[in-house]
């Protein structure tokens, strides 16, 4: 008797458990339901807007304005405070979050975290433009540049493979592939300031705190470290020296 109480009793638990599932798995596939329904009719209000919207993988908050004109492409995420003006065309795998976008500005395949992106900017793609960065117009950002707690002015160009962090750089300068902003000393990080028109080339470093002064001239491979005067032209690299015949052996597969 008391075997078949146990067994009547295992049985009991195992419907209750079953059930509980059941309900558990109704519930998220409804919560589930109800989000792709809400956020099908996110994008249709966009689009009586007057917003284009490509595909329908487009995810955006409710707290998000996106102006008349903007275009977004599948898929995309833009999430918080954001502001996406019109014109703006947010490209394939971007994620914007808490950011505002000017008028005329493409970004392709990046994330953007509580920026400021100027007018008629092109971002990406695999750009990173991190918490407290400002893009100014104009400005162009290409891939593999990540930008934190900076400001650009306008017309600057930082076309691929650079670090900008903690700098207020001014109008129309070049940042090269390689530059990196060396920010951090292991205990304080500290900015650097590069005035209007410079230009900086590839695989430069600049060590906070420095200073560039207006028009100068940052040889390739230089490093800098403090001040560099107006207009001046700045040339820190090492002078190759060439030992004849002294490769040989040192490469197996050469």
């Amino acid at each position: 008797m008391a075997a078949e109480a146990e067994r009547l009793y295992v049985q009991i638990i195992c419907i209750f458990r079953a059930y509980v599932n059941f309900c558990a798995v109704k519930r998220i596939s409804y919560i589930i339901a109800m989000k792709k329904l809400k956020a099908k009719a996110r994008l249709k209000a966009l689009r009586k807007k007057g917003v284009n919207v490509v595909g329908c993988d487009v995810i955006v908050g409710d707290e998000v304005i996106v102006d008349g004109g903007a275009t977004l492409y599948s898929p995309c995420t833009i999430v918080g405070k954001s502001r996406i003006c019109a014109g703006v065309n947010i490209l394939p795998n971007t994620y914007v979050e808490s950011c505002y976008i000017g008028r005329d500005t493409y970004v392709s395949a990046s994330t953007l975290k509580d920026s400021r992106i100027g007018a008629e900017c092109n971002i990406g793609p695999f750009a990173h433009i991190r918490q407290g960065a400002v893009v100014s117009d104009g400005c162009r950002i290409g891939d593999f540049v990540e930008i934190k707690n900076s400001t650009l002015g306008e017309g600057c160009k930082a076309a691929h493979l650079a670090y900008i962090g903690d700098a207020c750089v001014g109008k129309r300068v070049n940042v090269g592939c390689g530059v990196v902003f060396a920010n951090f000393d292991g205990k304080v990080k500290r900015g650097t300031i590069v005035e209007d028109n410079c230009f900086i080339g590839c695989n430069c470093n600049i060590i906070a705190p420095s200073h560039i002064g207006r028009g100068a001239y940052i040889a390739a491979a230089t490093t800098v470290c403090g001040e560099v005067p107006e207009k001046a032209l700045c040339v820190g690299r090492v002078r190759p020296k060439m030992l004849e015949g002294r490769a040989e052996g040192r490469y197996s597969d050469g």
